[in-house]
């Protein structure tokens, strides 16, 4: 088990090192569970109470904390408490799962796919015809990646994960168990005699960009002609629904259980709350966010939040809250 001093972390934190312990530590946690050989972080004030009974021997802590470590404990100040932790965690990770062979004997390639140097396949994997897959891509047992689909280098793609034909994966891509990739987009229409629905063909492809990461049990609908396409350094949660010609900009955020409908459009840098829908061919402009369980069923201007079922101007919404609260206090 690795262990560090506090100032070894400290030296790859660079924050302001306040006190000293003399204890080795061996992993983070958070401050009531903490023990002695563990750090903890103080984010605001809120938590200030809970170190005098914290039994860890540091903390990262804001810059705005007032406090003092105490004998034989310190802390690291710092100016984002989040990605000092980040850095912590990413130390004490633990390795991904050994492959015994690069290519398990039991995958099956087509004779016409191109496999990049130190890529790694695993149990009972399928790689169709003309497929693409750059170097060091990692497929865990039982992913299918369908004809004509092409993944750039260093893509780790987990278990159960279907890749569709013609998709088009960037490089350094994250794809957790059971993601859908490329599946028929929802379209239908009644017959001319009404009595059935039609299902509309969905010829498309999807395209992602690099550095996405997409949770377990997403869906990403191929479009119903030109493309799906999710931009650099997205990331989405799990259970969550993008449906056929949505364009997603760079670095959106989607929390779990939100959903796009057809031909929705996010610009960079949009954040869509958990269980939050949006109406088909909507957009929402770059740097706006969707509050969770929210409704957008109209455009949201750039650097807007949006609230509520429909969503509105969060503070309107908050107002009208209130409101309504007063008027039953009232009754």
């Amino acid at each position: 088990m690795a262990s560090y001093s506090i100032s070894e972390i400290n030296n790859i934190i660079k924050g302001e090192l306040i006190g000293n312990t003399t204890l080795s530590i061996e992993s983070p946690e958070e401050i009531q569970k903490a023990n002695s050989n563990q750090i903890t972080f103080i984010g605001s004030n809120k938590y200030v109470k809970f170190w005098a009974e914290s039994k860890a021997c540091a903390a990262f802590i804001d810059y705005n904390v007032t406090i003092s470590p105490g004998d034989n404990r310190a802390f690291i100040k710092v100016k984002n408490v989040d990605l000092a932790m980040a850095k912590v965690l990413d130390l004490f990770n633990l390795p991904s799962p050994v492959f015994d062979t690069n290519i398990h004997p039991t995958a099956v390639i087509h004779e016409t796919a191109k496999i990049g140097t130190d890529c790694k396949i695993g149990a009972n994997c399928y790689i169709g015809k003309d497929v693409e897959l750059g170097n060091g891509v990692v497929l865990y047992p039982n992913v299918c990646v369908f004809d004509e689909t092409i993944i750039g280098n260093n893509t780790i793609v987990w278990s159960g994960t279907i890749i569709r034909e013609r998709c088009i994966i960037g490089s350094h891509c994250i794809f957790h168990t059971n993601v859908s990739i490329g599946a028929d987009g929802f379209g239908y229409r009644p017959s001319e005699d009404g009595r059935q629905l039609v299902k509309i063909p969905q010829i498309g492809n999807v395209i992602i960009g690099n550095y996405v990461e997409i949770g377990a049990n997403s869906c990403v609908d191929r479009a119903k002609f030109s493309s799906t396409i999710i931009g650099d350094g997205c990331k989405i949660d799990n259970l969550v629904q993008i449906a056929h010609n949505s364009i997603m900009g760079r670095s959106c955020i989607m929390a779990g259980h939100s959903g796009l409908a057809g031909s929705v459009t996010l610009g960079d840098g949009v954040i869509i709350g958990g269980s939050a829908s949006i109406k088909d061919h909507t957009t929402i402009h770059s740097g706006a966010t969707v509050g969770a369980g929210s409704g957008v069923m109209n455009d949201v201007e750039a650097g807007k939040t949006v609230l509520g079922y429909p969503a509105q101007d969060a503070r309107d919404m908050l107002k009208e809250w209130v409101a309504v609260r007063r008027l039953i206090k009232n009754q």
